[in-house]
Formats: C-alpha cells, structure tokens, sequence
C-alpha cells in the first residue's frame, strides 16, 4: 500500500494536505496580523491622513480580535489584547475632539448644574465642598495633595486591577476583563450622544452662579492649579498629553471603571476587594471635591457600573459562542 494511503488510512494527513493546512494557518495569520497593524494605525494618523471615523472606529476595535487569531493565547498575549483594547477606546474618547468647535455646539452643560442644585439644596456640592474646606489663600493642605494623587493614579487602577487577575487569578481574568473593559466601552458611547461638561467648564461659563455676583469663578479646578504647583514646567505637556476630550463628563468613567474595578477585586479576595473600594470611595470625593465631575456624574457612573455587573449572567452564553468561534479560528491559525 502506498505511503500516502497508508497514512490516510491511519488518519495521518498526506504531505498535499499537511502543505494546504499549513498555508490557510499562514494566510489566516498574516491577515490577522495586517488587522492588528491597521487598529494600531488607524488611529495614530486619522487626523493626517483625514480618515473618518466609521474607518477609524472598526480598524481600532477589530485589532484586539485580530491579535487573538495572530498569536497562541499566552498571558503576554492577553495582556496585548486589553492593550488594543484600550488603544481603541482612547480613539473613541478622542474623536469627539477633533472638531472642537462642533462638539462646543452641542455639548449639554445646564441639565448636571440644576441635578446637582438639587442634590446641594441649591448650591452644587462641589462648589458648597471647595467654599467650606479650601483654604482661603488657596493653599494645597496634605488632603488635597492625597486627592488630587487619587486622581491621578486612576489611569493605572482599572488596568492593575486586570493585570492582578492576569498574574494571580488566571481564572477570573476573563469575567473580569470583559467587566472593566465593557465598562470603559460603554461609557464612551454615552460621550458620543450626549456629550456633557464637567463643572470646571460650567464655571469658566458662567452657569454656576448668576451674572449680577462677583466675577470671582465659584469652583476652581484644584487639579490643574496642584498640577502646576507639583509638576512645574513638565505640568503643561503632562496635561497635553491625557486631556484627549475635555467635554466627557457624563458618566463618570473615573468613577465607573474603579467601581467596576471593586467588584472584580472583591470576587478575587477579601483585602483586595477592601482595596478597591477604599480607593473607589475616596476617589469619588476626589472627583467632586476638586471640580472635575459632577454628583450626577458619580450616581451615572455608578448605574453604568452596577448595570455591567447585573447584565454579566444574561451576557455570558453570547460572550461564549463568540469566544468559541474566535478560538476556533486560532486553531486553524496555529494548528498543532
């Protein structure tokens, strides 16, 4: 019997076959791979090159399926993923941005302050919080410094909180991931129906306080002016460099994300789920005290987090079937 027969008969693909697999597993990476290199692209020379933003919005987001297909699933590869995913969601954050002018016009910027009035019992708890604790010379005290540092270090929580779960909790990491990062993607699309401005912009506009008062601005944003005290000459390009869309307001996705970020870590232990929540709490008293968000915003964060959570357990059987057919294309793209 001849060899090639004698291998199909025993189930060993022939030498034609084995060559075939190889080259569709060779073909389905170098497309997986031209996928990640255009999300990457794509929103690095949008403006540039002028590409609109349905482009731009389906290159970003297809990268992190892309690199699923491209490399065996790894921790550095998992890890790549949430990257990509990330790299996408700052593209959208962004885009909203690149017409300044057009997202003034219609940005929402009274419903927060009358919300937040109420709340306050007529005045804004940002600006009743800034009027009582601030000092008058307008000195930062050791609490101020602490949350402005809450503020900042927000940038790394949500991911560290992923990356914990990547490192030491392998089993959780995909609940938790798609938690966090579903979170962030969310909230973006609120940015884009309703673009909404935080207090800072409201009081630089004058929709905090009646026009016959003193032209003394009620709410300051302290972030900036501690920014500038502590950070010096470098303060200007830090802020360039992370201020992608100032009119994103509504939620709060500070404040959603570290929610969010909570829950996962509780799911994982005890002390860091106190960790987390510790952080999530003094953040929020950051974000209202140093003018950046809104109460209403906090409350629209908080609803967006819970809702993520509750809507997990419905999700999961479609999140499966995905996760299913995405690693039945990596088989074919790797096969043993």
């Amino acid at each position: 019997m001849p060899v090639a027969c004698c291998r199909l008969a025993f189930g060993y693909p022939s030498r034609h076959i084995l060559a075939d697999l190889v080259a569709r597993s060779r073909a389905l990476r170098g497309t997986a791979w031209a996928l990640v290199a255009a999300g990457i692209a794509a929103p690095a020379v949008r403006r540039r090159l002028r590409l609109p933003k349905p482009v731009v919005a389906a290159a970003a987001w297809s990268a992190p399926v892309a690199m699923c297909v491209a490399v065996p699933r790894s921790r550095a590869r998992d890890a790549a993923v949430c990257l990509m995913q990330m790299w996408a969601y700052v593209a959208m954050y962004e885009m909203p941005n690149d017409d300044p002018e057009a997202l003034e016009a219609r940005v929402h910027v009274d419903y927060p302050v009358r919300i937040d009035r109420a709340i306050g019992m007529g005045e804004i708890p940002g600006v009743r919080l800034q009027r009582l604790l601030r000092h008058p010379e307008g000195r930062f005290r050791a609490p101020e410094k602490l949350l402005a540092w809450t503020h900042w270090v927000w940038f790394a929580v949500p991911h560290g909180a992923v990356l914990y779960l990547l490192l030491r909790r392998r089993d959780q990491f995909p609940r938790g991931a798609t938690m966090v990062y579903a979170t962030f993607d969310l909230g973006v699309l609120c940015y884009w129906l309703i673009p909404t401005a935080p207090p800072w912009y409201a009081a630089q506009a004058g929709r905090l306080s009646p026009a016959e008062e003193d032209a003394e601005i009620p709410l300051q944003r302290m972030m900036l002016d501690y920014g500038r005290e502590f950070w010096k000459d470098r303060w200007d390009a830090l802020y360039d460099g992370l201020a992608g869309n100032p009119l994103a307001a509504m939620p709060s996705l500070h404040f959603a994300t570290s929610i969010t970020a909570a829950h996962v870590l509780s799911d994982a232990g005890r002390a860091q789920g106190i960790a987390g929540w510790a952080y999530a709490g003094t953040l929020g008293v950051a974000l209202v005290y140093l003018g950046e968000h809104y109460v209403t915003d906090l409350i629209a964060g908080l609803a967006l987090a819970e809702g993520v959570r509750a809507a997990a357990p419905a999700a999961t059987p479609l999140l499966r079937r995905l996760s299913g057919a995405i690693r039945a294309i990596e088989r074919r793209a790797h096969p043993a």
